[in-house]
Formats: C-alpha cells, structure tokens, sequence
C-alpha cells in the first residue's frame, strides 16, 4: 500500500515507519492515524519481517493528536471519526504481535506519548522530552499501559499532573532503555531491533502474545 503521510521502509528482518509530518511536528491528523493503523497491520501479516522500528521525521517523534481538526469548544473525544481512528491506530499497535522498538528521536507529548508507550522498547534522543499536556484539556491517557512501564506512582504523577520529563528523567524511571545524542538515536535503535531480531519470530510473538495479556489497551 502506499502511504502519503509516513514512510514504511523494509530491511529484513527489520521495518521502519516514519510519521512524516515534520512541519506538523508529525502530529497525529485523522489520515495519519488511519494509515499508521494500516501500516502495523500490513507488517504483521509479513513473515519476512519480525521486527519494527517506529520513528518520526525531524525533530520531533509526535506532538500527539493535530488539534487543528478537533472542533472549538468541543471535548476530544466526543467527535466519533476522532475517537474511531484514535482507537483503531492504539488497538492495532497493542495487538501487533511482533516487537515493536521507538526510535524516539524528539518530542513524544500527549498522543506521541501514548504510541511511544506502545512500542516495546524506547531509545531516546538526549533532546527528547515525555509528557501529557492533553489532561488540561479533557483528553485522558494510557495510563494502565504507562503503569506497567514505569509503575503506578510514577504513571499516576505523568498522567494527572501533565507534566513534561526530559530524557534523563525517563531514562532514570524506567520509560526509556537508553538515552543517546539524537544524531544517533535511530542507528542505535536499528542496531538493537537487529539484536532482538536474532530469537526466532515465534519466540518473538510468544512474548509479545503475553505482554499484551499483562497490558490490556484500557480507553475511559
């Protein structure tokens, strides 16, 4: 399939998606979340790939859902088109059943946070910063996923306060697996997936069959 708004890029064993709206800080329009739902899709049904790398161009990874399409004056999530494709694109990455490694070159807030948490794996760029900004304006979060990563205390504060945490802070709470300078971070990230692409692929998706039962995708 062909995409418009990200790029889907295959080196068997591994794949890469790249949300491509840098000019948009790749926010999460209605198209992009459709066609990242589709490209996870596409990748588990090919056996030639057992690993994916989840990245966004530029600077940023995600700055979250693109808020010039939600209504003035109107809660996130009571629009039925954004709440179809928002739960498409989460369901699809939580049931992806291979692993699923971000590359978190920049930014990841509100949305972008959310699918970072989705991936299995972060290595992030030392620019990079976490955050869920979205609580201020009625938009709740993965808060059960983000517990199973970084505990619930710690899940709770990212969650309710809102606030934003810099690499070094996720990297010392557990969110990420390493901080690297963000020249470097998908590289780094491609020489890791190749590692873990070293198990067999049903090894790989007997994993990621009971990661998912331990974290089920909960939406409020």
């Amino acid at each position: 399939m062909a995409y418009e708004l990200l790029l889907l890029e295959r080196d068997p064993p591994l794949a890469t998606i790249t949300l491509n709206r840098p000019d948009k800080r790749n926010a999460l329009s209605h198209a992009l979340r459709l066609e990242l739902a589709s490209a996870i899709e596409e990748l588990d049904r090919e056996d030639s790939v057992s690993v994916a790398i989840l990245t966004g161009a530029g600077s940023v990874f995600c700055a979250g859902f693109d808020l010039k399409e939600f209504q003035p004056g109107k809660e996130v999530f009571q629009d039925p088109a954004v709440w179809k494709s928002g739960q498409l694109m989460h369901e699809r990455l939580q049931a992806f059943s291979k692993p699923l490694i971000g590359a978190i070159n920049g930014h990841a807030l509100a949305g972008g946070f959310d699918i970072a948490v989705q991936c299995d794996v972060r290595i992030a760029a030392d620019t990079a910063e976490f955050g869920h900004p979205e609580i201020k304006f009625g938009a709740p979060t993965l808060v059960t996923i983000l517990s199973q990563i970084v505990g619930g205390a710690v899940a709770r504060d990212l969650a309710m306060s809102g606030r934003k945490i810099d690499a070094a802070e996720a990297h010392r709470v557990g969110l990420v697996a390493k901080v690297v300078p963000a020249v470097d971070v998908l590289a780094e990230t491609v020489a890791y997936a190749r590692v873990v692409a070293e198990a067999p692929l049903d090894a790989l998706k007997a994993v990621k069959a009971a990661l998912v039962r331990e974290n089920p995708l909960a939406f409020p």
